[in-house]
């Protein structure tokens, strides 16, 4: 197993992009940890008997809560002992400010390809899942414009993207594990 130093690669991208299952894969194939944004971001939202939504209006509301789990993913980013894969929508974009060397990777998915895995993932209708995930994306802008002044659909921090819109899982993880062929 490699011997953790730092992160190695930050994968970023829209909600149903397939940011997870590639982070999945990534560990799987190559023995390494890792730490999901989102996850951090649902386990806090489920602690305080709230939505998603309603956890979400509560950031857009209260910033501080935003910047606290920002800060654990920073932490964790540069922890030696850390994970070597760091999944979340702000992660290349910290990394990139905090002038780690590591592989930022944005995963690029068209939004009906993207809210149908919602659909799978959530049962809910493909018209509820674009609305939802427009909105998300909508208030998330907003909330990072004004917290930190980022976009965290601008491509600048990154320095891979993968198209992943007609590609399979496997056509995925195989892309990114080309990007990832100098680490053991």
């Amino acid at each position: 197993m490699a011997v953790n130093c730092l992160v190695r690669i930050t994968i970023s991208g829209h909600p149903g992009s397939g940011t997870s299952t590639l982070v999945s894969g990534i560990c799987e194939a190559k023995g390494w940890s890792s730490l999901n944004g989102g996850e951090i971001f649902r386990q806090e939202a489920k602690s305080r008997g709230l939505s998603l939504s309603e956890f979400g209006d509560l950031c857009k509301n209260d910033f501080s809560v935003d910047k606290s789990l920002d800060e654990i993913l920073k932490s964790n980013m540069s922890d030696p002992n850390g994970p070597d894969v760091m999944e979340s929508r702000l992660s290349g974009w910290w990394a990139h400010l905090l002038e780690l060397d590591c592989k930022r990777l944005w995963v690029e998915v068209n939004e009906e390809i993207r809210a149908q895995r919602v659909v799978d993932r959530e049962g809910i209708s493909l018209e509820q899942a674009i609305s939802n995930n427009r909105e998300r994306s909508k208030i998330d802008l907003e909330r990072y414009m004004e917290m930190y002044g980022l976009n965290p659909e601008d491509n600048t921090p990154y320095t891979h993207v993968i198209d992943a819109s007609a590609l399979t899982k496997q056509e995925v993880l195989s892309e990114a594990l080309k990007i990832l062929e100098d680490f053991e």
